[in-house]
């Protein structure tokens, strides 16, 4: 994995500028620095990357049926939500839905069969209702696309494939300058699509089982 400090400096080689030894040495590394981020926001939210993978435990407690999805924030995509004490695959409860059953009087408690997401707590995380309302313990695991966090220190490493944010945040840097010797932005946006697409298309062949072919 390429850190933080090699991205931004494989940008200013681009652009024919001197590398840095620290994403902070001065006004324009800082800038490189902030494409870089908005370039690993944009290829995360591309495709469901691997890397990104991330498995969230909630362990219930008896009668309590919001629990906080710790580290979740709220750009995370969902895979699949399972009752690893039950061995149940938890279904989407609509909210409108959820919001009858918590009225019902007595409220059904059980083992959790469906979630929903209610909010985010004061640091950002998501918040989850769990229904019927657990009555005992159970780890209920959240297998979900979570994408890291922006980068800051110079050693920090990216998950995402780096050359593609790269060549992303060179595009950005290009139109923020305007022409670079020849190499317009639209001409460096699309090198950074050509990657993107040869980067997606390498992850989903380790993953034969889910492509989907259909006739036409």
């Amino acid at each position: 994995m390429a850190t933080y400090l090699d991205i931004v400096n494989n940008v200013l080689k681009r652009l024919r500028e001197p590398v840095v030894s620290s994403v902070t040495d001065n006004d324009y590394a800082q800038m490189i620095s902030v494409f870089v981020n908005d370039a690993k926001r944009e290829v995360e939210d591309a495709y469901d990357w691997n890397a990104l993978t991330d498995t969230l435990t909630a362990t219930t407690t008896t009668g309590v049926f919001n629990y906080i999805l710790v580290g979740s924030q709220t750009r995370f995509r969902m895979i699949d939500v399972i009752n690893d004490t039950s061995k149940l695959v938890l279904r989407y409860g609509a909210t409108t839905w959820m919001d009858r059953q918590f009225l019902l009087t007595p409220t059904q408690q059980s083992q959790p069969s469906y979630y929903n997401f209610n909010g985010v707590d004061e640091n950002g995380d998501t918040q989850v209702d769990l229904y019927p309302v657990p009555d005992q313990t159970y780890n209920i695991r959240f297998n979900m696309i979570v994408p890291q966090p922006d980068l800051v220190l110079s050693s920090d490493r990216i998950y995402v494939p780096w050359h593609v944010v790269a060549l992303l945040a060179y595009s950005k840097a290009i139109a923020e300058r305007g022409e670079d010797s020849g190499v317009q932005s639209s001409e460096a946006y699309q090198m950074y699509r050509l990657a993107l697409a040869d980067a997606v298309a390498i992850e989903r062949n380790h993953y034969q089982e889910e492509m989907q072919w259909e006739s036409v």
